[in-house]
């Protein structure tokens, strides 16, 4: 009896499916419509997500961005800890000396590492862009309008200027010979 049933749902599974009224263009297009709302939304929830993860990865990166730097310079910060807490004697001085100038070359270092690199200025044609002209003087050891002297030196991070260097212009010296 169980085979007879079987049969009889089969059939009437089947006669369902051909007694099945096709759908309409206009219930096509509806159910395309709900398709492409429910896409869109899943997209837009996406997107703030990706927004907000955005925003929080930015401001963590100017929080803490700094880190690396800040790491290695401690280490430079320890080794001038250690630099003060020697007693400084006519006998330890120069080994003193030596510590500080090894001490300086390191932190010259760890910026360089990280970008940060100096200028070259001393001699070199005068650049508005890279040093602010504190003053001028008359020389004959460089040529009018490049630098004699460094009071604070330029520096750059990378590519881009982050301390103008303060200089003294070369200006020509006065003739002396004439009265």
């Amino acid at each position: 009896m169980s085979e007879i049933d079987d049969k009889k749902t089969g059939a009437d599974s089947a006669e369902a499916v051909n007694n099945e009224i096709p759908k309409s263009e206009l219930e096509l297009a509806q159910d395309e419509a709900l398709k492409w709302k429910n896409d869109f939304l899943y997209l837009k929830a996406e997107f703030e997500n990706f927004k907000r993860n955005a925003i929080k990865e930015r401001s963590d990166l100017l929080k803490f961005g700094a880190e690396r730097v800040s790491r290695d310079i401690l280490e430079v910060v320890d080794n001038f800890e250690r630099a003060l807490q020697v007693k400084l004697t006519p006998e330890t001085i120069q080994t003193f000396k030596v510590g500080i100038e090894m001490t300086a070359k390191e932190l010259k270092e760890v910026l360089a590492k990280h970008g940060v690199q100096e200028v070259p200025s001393e001699g070199q044609a005068f650049n508005p862009a890279h040093h602010e002209a504190i003053s001028s003087e008359p020389t004959a050891a460089v040529p009018a309008g490049h630098i004699a002297r460094v009071f604070k030196k330029p520096y750059k991070l990378h590519d881009k200027i982050i301390r103008m260097g303060q200089v003294v212009v070369a200006t020509a010296p006065a003739n002396q010979g004439q009265a």
